[in-house]
């Protein structure tokens, strides 16, 4: 119906990757960046090598080796080639012989030097070391296996040459072809800058984004690959914006080395209020004796001893003004641990409230099939992308029981949308100035970066 439209064309505005105006200036934390199927990166490799192939004068399957050699860096290609073409050809693994090889030949009585088999067919490269067929595609198939695809040498020991694509594609069946191929569009991917995978699970889709690792210290490179995934290009960890990167490595691996003996430290120490001297309470008396400086104070309230009266061993009082005193005479290492505390259990409890989000994604899922196949209605269908910009107090919201009555899911949809609109406002706020601040330097850190 009408209104159910108008909310469909209401929450659209609030999608995240929208297209915006070119009178709306860009969002600084936004980058620019390219999704590549596997087809598209295909496509690259075969501009590259029919570009290098016109400059040089070189066959394809040439020109291709020669990029592979050096790691896909033309602009290195073109000037080492200059100067030496004929090491460079060597270096490559390729023949100088400007005579190509015939890959299959037909003889008789040949003697396969691995197999020792006499055959009617032999295959090899320029360098005329043959094989049958047999032994070569094992060969070949072992070294795919292996995860190689750059540099397959000849069988031959110590025959450098290199097996052509051309030669795999003659040797290998469909699953050995698909392996290979995979195998060059990984390595032409691991050999640029600003082209990275997708971390997800099982996505064969890359990124192609042109930011330099200069510009990481003032920049976080968030992209969303075809799969739906959101990462940092530039340290390809789940979304962190706005952090920089090497902010988020000290963070992680402080977690992963502090966190488990800080806690501990935390639930079972204290500090003695006279010198500061950490004490493990193992005992189930309160009444606490420091061995370094003999000062005697409740483990309760960490009051001096000698004030407890008669409630020596039931301390029941709080002191704010001791309590706070106390806390002032804490050492800056117990103060630097209890920040890094508060802050790991918030890191902690958003990390555990992201991952219920998606659970809570998929269940909510399943409740809109149901209601749109008990109802009428259509929009929560429409608007199912907004629900993953949830936060906690947006899956608050979003966790409440789902009526079959009409007026009750409207009132939902309003709350929904308002909480929407506020959080993703918030959020752009909080984005859009983290990164001017990095960017004009307005940011200093606790920690070296």
């Amino acid at each position: 119906n009408q209104d159910d439209s108008d909310f469909a064309n209401s929450m659209s505005d609030f999608e995240e990757d929208d297209i915006f105006p070119e009178t709306q200036p860009k969002k600084t934390y936004k980058t620019e960046y390219q999704v590549l199927s596997p087809n598209n990166l295909k496509a690259k490799q075969d501009g590259e090598i029919s570009q290098v192939s016109t400059i040089l004068g070189l066959s394809n399957q040439d020109s291709a080796t020669l990029l592979r050699h050096f790691r896909w860096n033309k602009e290195r290609l073109f000037e080492q080639y200059m100067d030496s073409p004929e090491k460079v050809i060597k270096q490559s693994g390729l023949s100088l012989s400007q005579q190509r090889q015939q890959q299959q030949q037909q003889e008789n009585d040949f003697i396969c030097d691995i197999c020792c088999d006499q055959v009617d067919q032999s295959i090899g490269l320029s360098c005329d070391h043959r094989f049958c067929q047999a032994c070569y595609k094992q060969y070949v198939q072992q070294k795919i296996g292996e995860g190689e695809s750059r540099r397959i040498e000849c069988p031959e020991s110590d025959c450098q040459l290199i097996v052509d694509q051309k030669t795999v594609e003659l040797l290998m069946d469909a699953v050995g072809l698909k392996k290979y191929r995979e195998l060059l569009n990984r390595t032409f991917v691991d050999d640029h800058d600003f082209l990275k995978w997708c971390p997800a699970p099982d996505c064969e889709y890359a990124i192609e984004c042109a930011v330099p690792s200069t510009s990481l210290v003032s920049f976080v490179p968030t992209v969303r690959c075809e799969c739906q995934h959101r990462f940092c290009f530039g340290c390809t960890l789940n979304d962190h914006q706005p952090c920089i990167c090497s902010l988020v490595s000290k963070w992680l691996k402080k977690c992963a080395d502090d966190s488990e003996t800080a806690n501990w430290i935390s639930a079972n120490t204290k500090e003695c209020g006279k010198c500061h001297s950490t004490i493990e309470k193992n005992g189930g008396c309160n009444h606490m004796t420091c061995r370094k400086c003999k000062h005697e104070f409740c483990w309760v309230c960490m009051g001096p001893w000698s004030e407890h009266g008669t409630s020596w061993y039931t301390c029941n009082r709080f002191d704010e003004n001791s309590s706070e005193q106390t806390q002032n005479n804490q050492t800056r290492s117990r103060m630097s641990l209890e920040r890094y505390l508060h802050y790991y259990n918030r890191f902690a409890n958003h990390e555990h409230s992201a991952k219920l989000d998606q659970e809570l994604y998929q269940n909510t899922e399943k409740k809109m099939e149901e209601i749109q196949k008990t109802s009428d209605l259509s929009w929560i269908e429409d608007n199912q992308r907004d629900l993953e910009m949830a936060t906690e107090q947006l899956s608050e919201l979003l966790e409440k029981p789902l009526d079959s009555d009409p007026e009750k899911i409207a009132k939902l949809r309003q709350a929904v949308l308002d909480k929407t609109v506020y959080v993703k406002s918030r959020r752009e706020i909080l984005l859009e100035d983290t990164a001017k601040g990095l960017q004009e330097g307005r940011w200093s850190f606790f920690v070296d970066l």
